[in-house]
């Protein structure tokens, strides 16, 4: 039996150690907001956070995560209660595709938690290696700006959004 904490919801599950983290989120809590790519952690799409920081869970046990806070892009916001970023990605027509998105959205989340004010610099290598097939890296650049801004002019606001799950 492993304990997950994932967007503040405990559960025990009954899992295989060496499963990853993305198939267990997806499969047995029902969470489909996380996407496979390309299972060697390489392109960002299952991206979430363990503790804060952002992970790939398509190669991450999930016994490393075991006991640990998880947030995946349904603990962001909702549809009807958006996080800044979510609302950024939306004011800049930033996905195309969308099967990218959700990990994007967590890089830059975890971008903007840890540095309200990045430079281009600073955006580039927080979101290298999340992959875009779209191409629509300006787009995704202009939002983190947006989003910075509005953080910036919020100041007391958070990036999570408080979800309820019952």
């Amino acid at each position: 039996m492993i304990e997950l904490t994932v967007n503040g919801v405990k559960h025990t599950l009954d899992v295989e150690a060496d499963t990853p983290l993305l198939w267990v989120v997806r499969d047995f809590l029902n969470l489909k907001g996380s996407k496979f790519g390309c299972g060697a952690g390489l392109c960002g799409a299952c991206t979430m956070h363990l503790n804060g920081m952002p992970i790939r869970t398509c190669i991450t046990p999930v016994a490393a995560a075991a006991g640990q806070n998880i947030t995946t892009i349904e603990g962001v916001g909702s549809p009807d209660n958006l996080s800044t970023v979510q609302q950024a990605w939306i004011d800049n027509n930033v996905p195309q595709c969308g099967y990218c998105q959700s990990g994007q959205i967590m890089a830059a989340t975890a971008l903007l938690r840890d540095n309200p004010t990045p430079s281009d610099q600073d955006i580039d290598n927080a979101m290298s290696g999340n992959i875009c097939r779209c191409g629509t890296y300006p787009r995704i650049k202009k939002a983190i700006k947006q989003a910075a801004g509005n953080l910036s002019a919020e100041r007391n606001s958070d990036l999570f959004k408080e979800v309820t799950y019952g």
